[in-house]
């Protein structure tokens, strides 16, 4: 066997290695991923990092009424731009005031429905949770996981409040339910549909429900840095 064929047969050995031994780690991260992590993930939560600005228009439509405003986040200096049909108010996260404080209630309801998934990991410590391998949906009625986090009763814009997220083994959110103070009741329920791509962030676009309720986002823009 001449030599350059055998130098050929330990670069190739060593490329397939390689590639195993990639594998392997990816293998074992994923091994290593938690359920929290794995809904967030499953939601790009690995690319926030390099999110620098995120822009978004929250909308609800209920019966004939119609409310919108929309909110420009840039990201690493925790700074807020609130823009509503009344008023445009500028603030910084970490230096609230009255106003402010007033203005970021809204920033922190509708972020919510934008990032959930994110929040389950930004908020770790803050609530407890229960997982259930198969509940009925409630929109659905599919068979699908649920996890149902509580958080702490002190703290917070609404300390206590109960979440019921539902999803397959893709561990993409498909429909949530909201129950104030973590009552029985649901407070509201809707989907989680529409998803879409930016930045590395999957977003669901559409919450709706039979009774007429639809909360969706537009003029989604993430800029990275």
């Amino acid at each position: 066997m001449r030599y350059s064929h055998i130098i050929m047969i330990i670069f190739v050995i060593g490329l397939i290695g390689c590639k195993s031994e990639k594998k392997q780690e990816k293998q074992v991260i994923e091994k290593e991923l938690g359920l929290i992590e794995k809904i967030a993930y499953k939601s790009g939560f690995e690319y926030w990092n390099n999110v620098d600005k995120l822009q978004f228009t929250f909308n609800v439509d209920r019966d004939t009424s119609h409310f919108e405003r929309t909110w420009i986040w840039k990201v690493k200096m925790n700074e807020i731009t609130s823009i509503s049909a009344n008023d445009t108010i500028t603030y910084n996260r970490n230096k609230l005031d009255s106003i402010s404080s007033k203005t970021n209630g809204g920033f922190i309801n509708d972020k919510y429905w934008l990032l959930a998934p994110f929040n389950l990991i930004w908020d770790e410590g803050n609530y407890t949770y229960v997982h259930h391998e198969k509940e009925i949906a409630p929109i659905s009625k599919k068979p699908m996981q649920k996890l149902t986090i509580v958080y702490g009763s002190e703290g917070g814009y609404t300390p206590g409040d109960a979440y019921d997220f539902f999803f397959e083994d893709d561990y993409l959110l498909k429909e949530w339910v909201f129950r104030k103070g973590n009552q029985t009741e649901a407070s509201l329920v809707t989907s989680w549909e529409d998803y879409i791509e930016k930045g590395g962030l999957n977003i669901a676009k559409m919450h709706k429900n039979d009774e007429g309720f639809k909360l969706y986002f537009t003029n989604i823009e993430v800029r990275t840095k």
